[in-house]
């Protein structure tokens, strides 16, 4: 099955998706949309269009685990997303992934107008990634 994950940010909204065998993870897409409705209907037209059958949806929850206001609107975001594609959607923690992004962006020396339209995909790939890792381990 295909799943995408989605880095949800105010502007920028980063996507990946995994391959059929749920073992790798790749960067698709930056939708930039500030209205959170027609944000969702993007996505949910994403989903359609590369045949996602789960979405998982990053939750920045504070580094002491909480959730704080971000975390609520991406929780009603999923919900949202949940209802207008038809898809099962998780949420699933995206602590520091905004910052291994950056590193792995600096690691291949990507800056200025490159770096931030690709920063919320690669976020969004790692999210995947730890998602897939967690199914794999877990036997999901």
């Amino acid at each position: 099955m295909i799943i995408m994950a989605v880095d949800l940010g105010d502007a920028r909204t980063g996507i990946a998706c995994s391959d059929e065998s749920e073992q790798f993870a790749f960067p698709k897409e930056v939708i930039t949309e500030y209205d959170p409705s027609r944000r969702v209907t993007r996505l949910a037209d994403a989903a359609k269009a590369y045949g996602a059958g789960l979405i998982v949806v990053g939750y920045p929850k504070n580094m002491d685990g909480s959730a704080g206001f971000k975390a609520e609107a991406c929780a009603k975001a999923a919900d949202a997303l949940k209802e207008v594609s038809g898809l099962p959607v998780v949420l699933w923690d995206e602590r520091c992934t905004t910052v291994l992004a950056h590193n792995a962006l600096n690691a291949t020396n990507t800056r200025g107008k490159k770096r931030k339209a690709v920063v919320d995909a690669v976020a969004a790939t790692f999210i995947l990634e730890s998602y897939l890792a967690y199914r794999k381990q877990n036997n999901i």
